[in-house]
C-alpha cells in the first residue's frame, strides 16, 4: 500500500529528528562516560516517536514530583485541604479555659507565623485569658519517622531536607516548611562579628557566630550550617563590610517543636496566660474544636510545589495518601497507595523503584518512557488543567510561573511554549514536560541524565535537546 504524501513527509521528519537528536548525543563531551535517556511522544497519540536508552530505569530526581503531584491529584482531588485545629479539653469559665488546650496538626506545609497570631486573636476574642493546663502540640495525624530512608546526612540541614511532621510552619509564602531564614549582614566596623537575624523569631534555634567583618574587597566567605541532632546553629567565616545581606533557609530538628513555640508566643503576645507545661502530647477525642483551620486547596498548594520543587511537600503528599487511604500517615503506606494508583494510571509500576515522593533519594528508578506515558495518561484527566498549571514555563519572568525554568530557554521560548519539570539531584539532571510550538502539534518529552560529573551540565543539554525538538 502506498503512504500518503502526509505520511511520507511525517516519515521523513521523524527520521530528520531522530538523526539530529543522534548526531547531538553522540558529539555532545559531557556526556562521555555518563547515561542519557530520552524519550519523546506525540501528545495526540501518545506514539512513541523518538527514544533513546527510553526503558533504562534512571534516577529521576525531582521528576519524581510528576507521578507524586498526578496520584495526589487523582487519589486527594483538587480540592482537598490540610486542616490545623485548637481544641481545649475543658469549658470556659469566666474567661478561663478549665483544662488543656491542643494545637493538633493534620499535615498543612503551609502555615505561618501569622497564622498563629489568627489563632491567638480568634481565642482572645473568645474572651480566654488564661488556660489552667498544658499547651500541648499534637502531631499524630502523620508518624513519627521525620526523614525519608536515603537522604543524605549533609542534606538533612537545608531547607530541601527539612523533616516530615504534621505540625509544621514556614517562614514565608515560598512555604519551605520546617525551616527558619538566616540572615548575616557585616558589622559596622572590619572585625566586628557579623549581625546575624532569624525570621520568623523563634527561641527554637541558638545562633553560635564564629565569623567576622573584613575590609571591602575580601571575598566572602560565610557557611552557615546546623549541628546535627540539634537546633545550633553555627556560622563561620568572613563577610566584606560593605556586602549584602547573605540568607541561608536552613531545616529545623524536630518541626512540632518549632510550630509549638510560635504559638505560645503568639498566646503571650495576646495577653494569654497558662498554669502548665507546654509540650508535645496527644489531643484526646472527646476535646472540643475552638478553631479549625483550612489550607489552600491542593490545586493551588501545587503551583509552590511543582515550580519550586518543594521536597517537604512532596513527603507531605504522600504521608497524606497514606493517612487518606490507608489510615497510616507513613512512607511505607503512602508510597503503596501510589503505586496502587499508578498501575490504574497505566503504568508499569513492575519496571520501577520508587522511595519518597521528592525525588531527592538516589535509589528512585524510573524509566523515561514511563514518565513520558505517565504525561501523555494525565492529560485525560479532569484535574489536568491544575496538574499543567503547576509546571514550570520556561523563560516566563514571574517566579511563581517561570519557577525553576524561570531564566532558561528565553530564545525558545519566544517560538514555542515550554512547561516542564526540571530535577536535580547529585551527578543527575531531568527535565520532563510538554512543548507546545505554534508550527507543530504538541509533543511530550522526558530526558534524563545519570552519572553525570557536573550536574549542571544536564541543564545545558536539556536545553538543547529541547531546542531540537521545538524546531522539529
Amino acid at each position: 500500500m502506498k503512504k500518503s504524501k502526509n505520511q511520507a513527509a511525517a516519515v521523513t521528519e521523524t527520521s530528520s529528528l531522530q538523526r539530529q537528536l543522534d548526531e547531538y548525543i553522540k558529539s555532545e563531551p559531557h556526556l562521555a562516560g555518563a547515561l542519557i535517556g530520552i524519550s519523546v511522544r506525540s501528545a495526540a497519540t501518545g506514539d512513541v516517536i523518538y527514544e533513546h536508552n527510553g526503558d533504562t530505569r534512571m534516577q529521576p530526581a525531582s521528576n519524581m514530583k510528576l507521578f507524586t503531584g498526578a496520584t495526589a491529584l487523582s487519589i486527594l482531588g483538587r480540592d482537598h485541604t490540610f486542616t490545623t485545629e485548637i481544641l481545649a479539653d475543658g469549658p470556659i469559665m469566666a474567661g478561663t479555659i478549665q483544662g488543656n488546650l491542643y494545637l493538633k496538626g493534620k499535615g498543612d506545609p503551609t502555615l505561618l507565623s501569622t497564622d498563629f497570631t489568627d489563632f491567638t486573636k480568634e481565642i482572645s476574642e473568645h474572651g480566654v485569658t488564661k488556660i489552667n493546663g498544658d499547651i500541648i502540640a499534637d502531631d499524630t495525624w502523620y508518624d513519627d519517622i521525620r526523614i525519608s530512608p536515603d537522604l543524605i546526612w549533609d542534606d538533612e540541614q537545608y531547607y530541601y531536607g527539612a523533616q516530615i511532621s504534621a505540625l509544621t510552619v514556614s517562614p514565608n509564602s515560598d512555604y519551605d516548611a520546617g525551616s527558619v531564614i538566616v540572615e548575616v549582614l557585616p558589622g559596622s566596623s572590619v572585625g566586628e562579628k557579623p549581625e546575624v537575624s532569624v525570621s520568623p523569631q523563634t527561641n527554637y534555634v541558638e545562633i553560635v557566630n564564629h565569623a567576622r567583618t573584613v575590609p571591602s574587597g575580601e571575598e566572602e566567605e560565610i557557611k552557615v550550617g546546623r549541628e546535627h541532632g540539634t537546633n545550633v546553629i553555627t556560622i563561620n567565616g568572613s563577610i566584606p563590610v560593605d556586602s549584602g545581606a547573605i540568607k541561608e533557609w536552613m531545616a529545623v530538628w524536630e518541626p512540632t517543636g518549632y510550630a509549638l513555640d510560635l504559638f505560645q508566643q503568639s498566646l503571650k503576645s495576646q495577653g494569654i496566660s497558662w498554669t502548665g507545661d507546654v509540650k508535645v502530647g496527644n489531643a484526646p477525642d472527646t476535646a472540643e474544636v475552638l478553631i479549625a483551620h483550612e489550607s489552600m486547596p491542593l490545586s493551588e498548594l501545587l503551583v509552590p510545589f511543582m515550580k519550586l520543587s518543594n521536597n517537604v511537600h512532596a513527603e507531605v503528599l504522600v504521608k497524606e495518601m497514606g493517612k487518606v487511604i490507608k489510615g497510616e500517615g507513613s512512607w511505607k503506606k503512602g508510597l503503596e497507595v501510589m503505586e496502587e494508583e499508578l498501575l490504574k494510571l497505566g503504568m508499569n509500576i513492575e519496571t520501577m523503584k520508587i522511595r519518597d515522593g521528592s525525588g531527592i533519594s538516589s535509589i528512585n528508578q524510573i524509566p523515561p518512557n514511563q514518565i513520558s506515558k505517565l504525561l501523555y495518561v494525565v492529560q485525560k484527566k479532569d484535574w489536568f488543567p491544575a496538574f499543567i498549571h503547576s509546571l514550570p514555563v520556561a523563560g516566563a519572568e514571574d517566579r511563581m510561573v517561570g519557577g525553576t525554568l524561570q531564566n532558561r530557554m528565553e530564545e525558545i521560548s519566544n517560538h514555542a511554549t515550554i512547561q516542564a519539570k526540571t530535577g536535580t539531584i547529585h551527578s543527575v539532571s531531568s527535565l520532563s514536560g510538554y512543548i507546545n510550538s505554534r508550527e507543530s502539534e504538541t509533543i511530550i518529552f522526558s530526558i534524563v541524565s545519570n552519572h553525570l560529573l557536573d550536574e549542571d551540565d544536564g541543564k545545558d543539554i536539556e536545553d538543547k535537546i529541547v531546542e531540537i525538538l521545538a524546531s522539529k
